[in-house]
């Protein structure tokens, strides 16, 4: 469960930190964004450093689903434009790619 707590975390500071950066270069918002978005994307990375596995690129290609789905929640929460079905069955397999990446057995 501390798993899936810090992956939403860092999703949510990573996509946070990102659309400050795309809100002052693409929403005309003020040059101030950048320094909470800054922020927002060190939380990001620190975030990851409490995942539970033997190799940051495991915890890293894992994180990528979960990212993935964060960002169509986003598109849907923050953006209001709702996920199409396409982009729930994309999600749906990044997902299980992830589950796979994450808990496989390993030898």
């Amino acid at each position: 469960m501390k798993t899936a707590a810090v992956y939403v975390g860092a999703a949510i500071a990573e996509i946070a930190g990102c659309f400050a950066f795309w809100g002052w270069l693409r929403l005309g918002k003020p040059v101030w964004w950048l320094l909470p978005g800054l922020l927002s994307l060190v939380g990001f990375a620190y975030l990851l450093t409490f995942v539970e596995t033997d190799a940051a690129g495991r915890a890293y290609a894992t994180y990528g689903g979960i990212y993935i789905v964060a960002s169509l929640f986003w598109l849907w929460a923050i953006e209001s434009m709702r996920p199409d079905r396409w982009d729930v069955a994309g999600a749906s397999l990044c997902l299980i790619g992830a589950a796979v990446i994450l808990w496989g057995p390993r030898g």
